[in-house]
């Protein structure tokens, strides 16, 4: 049974243009799965924009007023126990966000911890997600979501993150998850993101497969068109993160390394 009967999911982006890459699925929890009733980039956000400055200002103000949303991001929300001196989560965003101003500053610093070498959490090695928070893929998008999204939303009590804190009513609950390993878990893990037809099609058997199993309800007219034929995926892989939300039931952490670590839902 899902926590909320509204969800949302979000793919993010860390590039310099993230408000066209980032994508924002919004929806219901229906007996027949997630009923899509929003879909849209980051620039059609009120405020919004290509550039990322205005596109990170637009994607924290619009998450704020979702008060009665689970939504889902596909970003990392912490790192490997080890490389955190805080005691708390809320303390570990706070501290990154001072220490760490531009990106490459970030993953330096991990890479001079760990001799070069990429660490998981364990929530990443259970998740099977394809890469560590601060791997040359990832680290931007790493940085930007805890720098720019999920400190602010904490530090001004515009929302919740779970499990590392405690619901509330009336306040956005954010959980990390990762369309792969969503698709993983399914069975249903393939290339799909690119051009061409191959791909396209790859992408609609995705589609359909997760509305034959009652993960999501029949999509059609636009919102359909669009998550097929945006060739990045990144429309679908925010339909498949709404998806990951709706299917959360517990928002306690299952130990303590998902108090400082967090925990990826799938």
């Amino acid at each position: 049974m899902s926590l909320r009967t509204r969800v949302a999911g979000i793919d993010f982006s860390g590039a310099r243009e993230a408000g066209k890459n980032i994508w924002i699925a919004e929806g219901t929890v229906t007996p027949d799965g997630v009923k899509i009733e929003g879909l849209a980039r980051a620039a059609d956000l009120p405020g919004g924009a290509n550039a990322f400055a205005p596109a990170m200002t637009a994607v924290v103000d619009h998450v704020a007023t979702l008060t009665d949303h689970v939504i889902g991001f596909d970003f990392p929300f912490s790192l490997p126990a080890n490389l955190i001196a805080q005691d708390t989560w809320p303390s570990f965003a706070r501290s990154f966000a001072a220490d760490y101003t531009n990106p490459d500053q970030f993953r330096n610093h991990c890479r001079a911890q760990t001799g070069g070498r990429e660490l998981k959490r364990a929530t990443d090695t259970e998740a099977r997600v394809p890469w560590c928070a601060y791997n040359l893929r990832l680290y931007r998008q790493t940085w930007a979501g805890i720098r720019h999204v999920l400190y602010p939303l904490v530090e001004q009590y515009n929302a919740r993150v779970i499990p590392m804190q405690k619901p509330l009513a009336g306040k956005p609950l954010i959980a990390e998850i990762c369309p792969a390993s969503t698709l993983k878990a399914e069975g249903l893990y393939v290339p799909y993101k690119g051009h061409g037809d191959a791909l396209r099609a790859a992408r609609a058997d995705i589609l359909r497969s997760v509305i034959h199993r009652g993960l999501l309800s029949p999509v059609r007219g636009k919102f359909g068109a669009t998550i097929l034929d945006n060739a990045g995926g990144d429309a679908l892989d925010a339909v498949l993160s709404a998806i990951a939300a709706a299917r959360i039931d517990n928002p306690k952490p299952r130990n303590d390394l998902d108090r400082i670590e967090c925990r990826v839902y799938f």
